[in-house]
């Protein structure tokens, strides 16, 4: 389904999983190596750079839930 096409309790659904994600990926320690979802693939990174991807994908469905139920 592509995101123009998702509706808001799919957008809300999308914000609360990525905020499960940034808060389990803050109780790892900063030097551990993570496993971070490219597409259908998985590539290795660290702590911070996993987090900073987990909170743009969240801003960005937030701008996008704004956008859905903004009049």
């Amino acid at each position: 389904m592509s995101s123009a096409s998702k509706s808001s309790s799919e957008l809300i659904r999308e914000v609360r999983s990525h905020e499960v994600a940034i808060a389990e990926l803050n109780s790892l320690s900063s030097e551990k190596v993570v496993y971070q979802r490219n597409g259908a693939l998985f590539f290795r990174s660290t702590v911070p750079k996993a987090i900073a991807a987990e909170q743009k994908q969240m801003e960005s469905a937030k701008a996008k839930l704004q956008k859905l139920t903004s009049p």
